[in-house]
């Protein structure tokens, strides 16, 4: 997942930043407001874990805005509110959900992982097309009955393309996914990613296919294709 973190805490940021960043996803960290309009408007998201109490305003004040820009990137609020008032405004205001400080990362996680298969439409841990099996929760990959295995980034990839089955990716989206804003490769590493990703997964009934100058889009159905 690529995950933005609102939170002006630096060791709770470090914290977050840290945790998910060992799980393989990759994040940037936000600790004002300002900062964090400025990443949406670069980048695309797929989950902001967002505090109430920030410096320049309320957490819940820009969630509103984003909610009425039509911006739909699925949002974990985190509070020290313990009112119920407090967690309904949170949901009212367009969070997918909530959790009360101070928690627990590994309940973090699993909540992150919830609230994106619901915004993917996909209620279970394991998401399949076809023949193909891929645990987000475990990193685990199967075609058929044949374990996979993948690198940290290979799996990034993977996760990018079935959570956006049909959809076509460009190749800079795939790139900040891979290595974030302070990218350490070159766009040629997404070319080098797909073609070893087609490879390991030869069997599968999982298409990626290349638009020249669009990107590349994800398709069940036949094999992928050779690079």
């Amino acid at each position: 997942m690529r995950i933005l973190i609102v939170e002006d805490t630096e060791d709770v940021a470090d914290a977050i930043l840290s945790h998910f960043s060992r799980q393989g996803h990759v994040c940037e960290a936000a600790a004002t407001l300002e900062d964090a309009a400025h990443f949406l408007g670069l980048e695309t998201y797929d989950l902001v874990i967002l505090d109430i109490n920030l410096p320049d305003g309320s957490g819940l004040d820009f969630l509103k805005k984003l909610r009425a820009a039509k911006n739909g990137v699925p949002v974990l609020v985190l509070t020290a509110r313990l009112q119920v008032d407090d967690k309904i405004d949170a949901l009212d205001f367009g969070a997918d959900d909530y959790l009360v400080k101070p928690f627990d990362l590994r309940e973090l996680e699993a909540r992150a992982r919830a609230v994106t298969r619901r915004k993917h439409g996909a209620n279970e841990a394991t998401v399949s097309v076809g023949n193909l099996h891929c645990n987000f929760a475990a990193h685990s990959v199967r075609v058929d009955e044949t374990d996979i295995e993948l690198t940290r980034r290979e799996f990034i990839l993977l996760e990018a393309f079935m959570l956006n089955l049909n959809r076509v990716l460009q190749k800079e989206e795939l790139y900040s996914r891979l290595y974030g804003l302070t990218g350490e490769a070159g766009l040629n590493a997404v070319e080098v990613y797909v073609a070893r990703l087609r490879r390991k997964l030869a069997d599968a009934t999982f298409e990626i296919r290349t638009l020249r100058g669009l990107g590349y889009q994800a398709v069940p159905g036949g094999r992928v294709e050779k690079p």
